[in-house]
């Protein structure tokens, strides 16, 4: 059990620290992955999060829409649409960037299946082990990480 626990203490302390190394983010930022060049949410089709059983599907490069300074590919050409109509409905809170690591004021790539549904808005997290943590008080992560984002500098954040 302890061993447990300190492994998650590992991942919650080191997750903040995952964009060191790697240029993550399109110039809008917006989190595009390591090896997505500059697609969005790994390619994830952002609106399917909404539809459904809610299990997200990945997109397909045909229907791709520029939001952002960033491509985001859709699995049909009616989600394309129904992104372009209301980009803010769909994109992933904070930049698509971790939401329990924006809670304590840092930018960890979200992970485009580590995610929940809150209030119609969609969270993702660096991965399940801080998802956990996150689960323990949405509301009270989404407030801190809520004031934390304005303060992430121009050009790293977007939303506003």
């Amino acid at each position: 059990m302890k061993f447990r626990t300190l492994l998650i203490a590992a991942a919650a302390i080191t997750a903040p620290l995952a964009l060191t190394s790697a240029p993550v983010l399109a110039d809008g930022g917006i989190f595009v992955g390591v090896n997505q060049g500059n697609v969005a949410v790994g390619g994830f089709d952002t609106v399917s999060y909404f539809q459904g059983d809610g299990v997200p599907v990945k997109g397909d490069a045909r229907y791709t829409v520029e939001y952002m300074d960033a491509e985001w590919h859709f699995s049909s050409q009616a989600n394309a649409d129904a992104f372009k109509e209301n980009p803010a409905a769909y994109a992933p809170q904070y930049g698509g960037h971790c939401a329990w690591a924006m809670s304590r004021g840092s930018l960890a790539p979200g992970d485009p299946q580590v995610y929940k549904l809150v209030d119609g808005k969609l969270y993702l997290n660096v991965n399940k082990q801080v998802q956990q943590m996150w689960l323990k008080d949405i509301p009270g992560f989404i407030a801190k990480a809520n004031a934390a984002w304005p303060t992430i500098p121009e050009g790293k954040r977007f939303g506003d």
